[in-house]
This record gives structure tokens, C-alpha cells and sequence, in this order.
């Protein structure tokens, strides 16, 4: 059975881990949910991001999310994938110099990564970005701009793909974010 690490983190975005988390159990991957300094069995709090119409997002409190794995327990040459949720998580997660070296693993070993929002301030802190055309959050756009990756402004509800990465800029774009994934991931699903 091919292994995922997932990562979040306390005030993570709802949807961007619960929904991410169980279609990728659903396909039958072994999904880790992961947080630094955080065992299996702690939970973190999440929150759900909402377009108002206000100038940005606003935010509710969300469910609280069970990690099935522990942190420190993680031999990540032993994981065939990455997926990184976004939210408020992201921005203290990148501050994490073990997770950083995670998360440089699999593009050193060109393994498929799956960003969405604000996750991608955690590639760009990992400085694995420059030279790749990549979207996320808008708010977000700058950093990977100035961390040398080309930002891609694509609507909330796609997702981009360039090698062997995939974002997406919100929730909304779920269904073609993990599509775009479990293709990399060479998931073949058919109806």
C-alpha cells in the first residue's frame, strides 16, 4: 500500500485537510496526518475559510482533526507522496527546519507534492519553488514570487500542475486539485 504524508496544523483550513485526508483513504492510500511537535492521537483545531464577498476570506472555527501519525515517528524515504493543506498552519509549520527538510525530500526525489492556499508558503520557506510555475492563495502570490517561482493567477475552483507538483489556489478547487494529484500519484479511476 503506497504511503502519503499529509501535513497540518493547528488552525489549518477545515476542508483543506478533512476532504484532502479522506478521498485520499478512499482510493486506498495510508494517509500520515502529521503536525510538528504533535503525536498520533492529538488533535488540532481547525478553521473554515469562507468567501463573503468581503476583501478576503473570513474565518469560523472549525472541527477539531485527529492525527493518526506522530511527527517525529516520520521516515519520509518511506512515503510515495506529499500533501500540504493550507489555512493559518502554514505560516509557524515553515518555521519547522525538520519538516523544511521533508519537504525538500521528495522534490530532491521528484516524488508528487499537492499544495493548496496557503500550503505553499511552506515550499516556498523550503525553498523548492524557484524555476516552477505554481499557484496558491493570492495573498500568497508575492512570496512565491519572491522565493523565484513564476505565479500562476488562476481561478479559486483549478488547479495547476507543473512536473511533478500540483496547487490550488483555495478549496473550492478540490476536485481538480486531488484529481490533478492522484494522477502524479498514477491512480487510474474510472466510472
Amino acid at each position: 500500500m503506497k504511503k502519503i504524508l499529509f501535513i497540518t496544523g493547528d488552525f489549518t483550513e477545515d476542508y483543506e485537510t478533512m476532504v484532502p485526508f479522506q478521498m485520499l483513504q478512499m482510493v486506498g492510500y495510508d494517509v500520515h496526518a502529521v503536525c510538528p511537535d504533535k503525536n498520533k492521537g492529538d488533535s488540532i483545531k481547525t478553521a473554515i475559510h469562507d468567501f463573503e464577498g468581503d476583501q478576503t476570506y473570513t474565518e469560523k472555527p472549525g472541527h477539531n482533526f485527529v492525527l493518526n501519525y506522530t511527527f517525529s515517528d516520520v521516515e519520509v524515504k518511506d512515503y510515495d507522496g506529499l500533501v500540504i493543506a493550507g489555512g493559518r498552519a502554514p505560516e509557524y509549520l515553515r518555521l519547522n527546519s525538520s519538516l523544511l527538510d521533508m519537504v525538500k525530500h521528495f522534490f530532491t526525489e521528484d516524488k508528487p507534492v499537492a499544495a493548496i492556499c496557503h500550503g505553499i508558503q511552506i515550499l516556498t520557506a523550503a525553498d523548492v519553488v524557484r524555476g516552477k510555475k505554481l499557484t496558491a492563495y493570492p495573498a500568497v502570490g508575492p512570496e512565491v514570487t519572491l522565493a523565484g517561482g513564476e505565479f500562476q493567477d488562476i481561478p479559486a475552483d483549478k488547479a495547476y500542475v507543473d512536473g511533478n507538483l500540483v496547487t490550488s489556489p483555495a478549496w473550492p478547487g478540490h476536485p481538480a486539485f486531488i484529481k490533478a494529484f492522484l494522477d502524479l500519484m498514477g491512480v487510474k479511476i474510472s466510472i
